[in-house]
């Protein structure tokens, strides 16, 4: 059992879900202040993606994502920042013509996904492992292309999350990994129960977790109602945890929540089970993570 679990909260997402849950965030001023919510109820790091702030859609502006860093970076709550590199990977293909998208597509180069991170430097941000049939769409990221997404990162000095939605990412990972595009200890998070990747449950996520390098830092997450079981199994397991809107949108059946209320659920839960949620210095020094007010890597345990 991991005895000290580093808690991240995924505020927005780019899912449809604005209308579903009023207190999903919108704005840059919304997302940051989710992630500051999300702090203050004890959460080590906010996973963040940005919104289109007329129509609450996908956006990969750079300049949304600095708005949001710079409100977190200057509120008086400390939290580690993930930004997400994974956007930009959606293809439905044109019913009339499948070598081109339609409706409901959405793609980027490399260079775009990482133009964000590249700009804010931000502690972490996410790096997606492989391609999915992700719902009714797939989601594309071919081998080259998650080489030369890598390597921008590596160059940048930010730590990558690896994404896994199904066994073959933490194959594809650990080939990152003999390819040395993935410096230190790697951090990986296990992505469970989206349609059509790796199922929510205790023989998926061990499945995965036994296929880890050895010196691998992981998490977990769950969506929808399995959330809180996955924070639990995750923490068993050896692992860390991630909860959040982007998600799941309730508290309890019937119930909406709040990302606050998240966190303090799954901090409750943690502490139950006789751990403890790490703090974001704890957090930045256990994953040697660049402290954004020195610049420099926190070493050693704090």
């Amino acid at each position: 059992m991991n005895s000290r679990v580093i808690l991240t909260c995924a505020v927005t997402g780019a899912g449809d879900t604005t209308a579903k849950n009023p207190h999903v965030p919108v704005t840059p001023a919304e997302i940051a202040e989710a992630a500051v919510e999300a702090a203050r109820a004890g959460a080590s790091v906010a996973h963040i993606h940005v919104r289109d702030p007329e129509t609450g859609g996908i956006s990969h502006s750079t300049e949304h994502f600095r708005e949001v860093v710079e409100r977190v970076r200057e509120a008086d709550t400390d939290i580690v920042l993930n930004l997400t590199a994974g956007g930009g990977g959606d293809w439905v293909p044109h019913p009339d013509d499948p070598y081109r998208g339609g409706p409901g597509s959405d793609m980027q180069t490399p260079a775009e996904r990482h133009a964000p991170v590249g700009a804010l430097l931000p502690e972490l941000c996410t790096l997606d492992c492989g391609s999915l049939n992700f719902g009714d769409a797939v989601y594309i990221n071919t081998a080259d292309w998650l080489r030369e997404h890598a390597r921008l990162v590596q160059a940048a000095g930010v730590k990558p999350e690896l994404e896994c939605f199904d066994l073959g990412h933490v194959w594809f990972a650990r080939q990152l990994q003999a390819e040395g595009l993935l410096d230190g200890d790697p951090l990986f998070q296990l992505c469970l129960g989206i349609p059509w990747g790796a199922e929510a449950d205790t023989e998926t996520m061990l499945a995965m977790r036994n296929k880890l390098p050895a010196n691998a830092n992981w998490a977990a997450f769950g969506i929808g109602r399995a959330q809180m079981p996955m924070v639990a199994q995750a923490m068993l397991l050896g692992g860390h945890a991630r909860v959040g809107l982007e998600d799941n949108l309730y508290l309890r059946k019937g119930v909406k929540a709040s990302n606050g209320q998240l966190v303090e659920k799954a901090a409750g839960l943690i502490d139950s089970l006789g751990a403890r949620v790490m703090t974001p210095a704890e957090t930045r020094a256990h994953l040697k993570l660049r402290d954004p007010r020195t610049g420099k890597i926190v070493e050693g345990e704090a």
